[in-house]
């Protein structure tokens, strides 16, 4: 069993919050080209053959049973549902808008966290994640009535998305992450691929869904298509990571982080510059990622070093925190 180490959790979430974007913005560059059906395909499918070999190489353990197997059935539609949703909405939106809307998820793992899983939630860590929303109101650019119906797509996403990490976290301590990553892009392909071939059967008068459409990509899409897989594994990977090490309500805030991050990539490629409103609404969202950051190493640091014998676990050595500590977060 792995034991919390919140600053290492912190540390991983971190690499998904830059990862994560940058796969967005590969998906926005192909949304246009590719249809969703083949895009989701391919990026489960990549998964797959990243992870495959190297199961099969440290003889890691494909099979799953029980609770977990079931656990990891829902988490795998979920994770089809909150990838289908985030590269609908980003071919109508900006990428630092997409993510920012979806940004509401974090303060419902949150709120999740508190009231479904029964974790702690301190009062700072709670005020660091209205303060992190509020910012993140201000970076929602344009605005609804601008958008339209699309904007609805990142909110999607985040309900999604946080039952998605909330059930990571039921399993993250009892399966390999690696294994768990490779299982799920396997059951996801095994759901994607007969979709993809019933709408593309036309009977008569045609059975036919545009978003299951097949195209053959150039050479410059392929090599994009690779990128959404290689960066879309790795970020769920270092997402997966981060829940073995800590709990969701602590990374809550700091995958606020992302938005920025996310601003800093779609003016990049895209040209997207946030205006005034926005740059402030970013650089409150980063205050109130660094604060939780801030409090988890001093809570650390606050703890009594763990006495280690040749036999023990030094993890299993470290006192657990007290209550009146677990508050203060």
């Amino acid at each position: 069993m792995t034991h919390d180490r919140p600053s290492l959790g912190i540390l991983l979430m971190l690499g998904f919050c830059i990862t994560a974007p940058m796969g967005d913005a590969v998906a926005k560059l192909l949304g246009a080209h590719i249809p969703l059906g083949q895009l989701l395909l391919v990026r489960f499918a990549a998964q797959v053959l990243l992870l495959a070999p190297l199961i099969f190489a440290t003889g890691r353990i494909w099979r799953m049973r029980g609770r977990v197997l079931r656990l990891t059935m829902v988490r795998t539609l979920l994770h089809v549902i909150g990838i289908a949703a985030m590269f609908t909405g980003l071919k109508y939106l900006p990428l630092a808008d997409a993510v920012a809307i979806a940004f509401v998820m974090p303060f419902i793992m949150l709120l999740m966290g508190k009231y479904v899983l029964a974790e702690e939630v301190g009062l700072r860590r709670l005020m660091a994640c209205v303060v992190g929303f509020a910012g993140t109101l201000l970076v929602i650019q344009p605005s609804f009535v601008a958008v339209g119906w699309p904007a609805l797509w990142p909110l999607v996403v985040a309900v999604v998305f946080a039952l998605f990490m909330l059930v990571t976290r039921q399993i993250a301590k009892e399966t390999d992450p690696v294994s768990l990553q490779a299982v799920s892009g396997t059951m996801a392909c095994a759901v994607l691929l007969p979709l993809i071939l019933l709408g593309n059967w036309q009977p008569g008068d045609g059975l036919h869904s545009p978003i299951f459409d097949l195209v053959t990509p150039t050479a410059t899409q392929w090599m994009l298509l690779a990128a959404i897989g290689l960066l879309g594994t790795a970020a769920h990977l270092l997402m997966t990571w981060s829940l073995r090490f800590a709990p969701a309500a602590t990374l809550a805030s700091m995958q606020y982080l992302e938005i920025p991050i996310a601003a800093i990539i779609g003016w990049w490629i895209f040209g997207d510059l946030p205006n005034a409103l926005a740059a402030l609404g970013i650089v409150i969202t980063v205050a109130a990622g660094l604060f939780v950051i801030l409090r988890e190493h001093r809570q650390q640091k606050a703890m009594p070093a763990p006495v280690s014998t040749p036999l023990a676990d030094p993890d299993l050595a470290r006192p657990a925190p007290t209550e009146a500590e677990r508050q203060a977060l």
